[in-house]
């Protein structure tokens, strides 16, 4: 904390030493500690992230609080609609970055972060991971359609889920139709069913990417639909086949410094580092994270 020192007009001799006096032991008790820590190093980050950045994300917070000492409280990572969730039941946050640019969306719609703010970080691959030890070592789309293998995708919660049940909407037959009946990129992947696909009654619905992971490494089910930074962080899986890219949206992760922020430049000082630090990058890569075109 800066000290602040107050002008005191000159009076008599006596009155001087006694100001003196006072002024020399606030800066003596100011030094007495560890010493004055600037207003930045006493800056703590609030930040709400999508479930699947939990691993990198600690890391890279670790590497920025050791070159800057802006420290970082207990980070939630959620499904990117309960971070929104939360927001609107007033969770307070400095910045939140989600999985989809529907919830972010979401968040903007509902005034819940700064539009200025709001930038694309990340994208992701939607992958078919198996169980360590499954049989299966190549599976495409398509053969989804086929009805011979069971499948875990996430809920309505877990963007990795729509991006699934958008995907599915392009097999032929159908493995998932929407309400509205659209398809691929066009289809929301929010309402709608298996019921009447090859898929009936063979999917199993998680509340994260993590609860979908291990469906299938346990052998709950045989496929789970999942994002390629996934397998990195859970392991026990293997990616056996990648959905095409027009298959689905564009799988990116938005970042955005939320309205209520008490450190709103703070907050944006770190997005934009975590965005463009070849440290930073370099841990987004291992995790399997590829940074979005500026």
């Amino acid at each position: 904390m800066k000290a602040r020192f107050t002008k005191i007009a000159a009076g008599a001799a006596a009155g001087a030493l006694v100001c003196a006096l006072a002024l020399t032991g606030c800066a003596g008790g100011s030094q007495g500690g560890s010493g004055a820590s600037s207003q930045e190093d006493a800056i703590e980050l609030q930040i709400l992230a999508a479930n699947s950045l939990e691993k990198a994300m600690d890391e890279v917070q670790a590497l920025y609080t050791e070159q800057t000492g802006v420290q970082f409280a207990d980070t939630q990572y959620e499904g990117s609609g309960t971070l929104v969730e939360m927001l609107v039941g007033g969770a307070y946050a400095d910045a939140l970055i989600t999985a989809s640019a529907a919830t972010m969306d979401s968040a903007e719609e509902d005034g819940l972060v700064d539009p200025a703010s709001r930038f694309n970080m990340f994208t992701n691959d939607l992958v078919l991971a198996a169980g360590m030890n499954s049989p299966i070592s190549s599976l495409t789309l398509q053969d989804l359609a086929s009805g011979e293998h069971t499948l875990a995708v996430g809920d309505a919660n877990v963007p990795a889920g729509t991006y699934a049940k958008q995907a599915l909407t392009t097999t032929d037959p159908q493995c998932w139709i929407a309400a509205d009946g659209s398809r691929g990129a066009e289809c929301s992947g929010k309402e709608g069913t298996f019921d009447g696909t090859p898929l009936q009654g063979k999917v199993t619905e998680g509340s994260s990417v993590g609860n979908v992971c291990q469906y299938a490494n346990s052998g709950d089910v045989d496929i789970a639909m999942v994002y390629s930074s996934d397998v990195y962080r859970f392991g026990n899986v293997k990616i056996v086949g990648v959905t095409p890219e027009d298959s689905h949206k564009k799988i990116v992760y938005p970042a955005a410094v939320c309205k209520t922020a008490e450190h709103a430049d703070a907050a944006k000082a770190f997005l934009d580092w975590a965005f463009t630090s070849e440290d930073a990058i370099k841990i987004w890569q291992e995790w399997g994270f590829e940074i979005a075109s500026k």
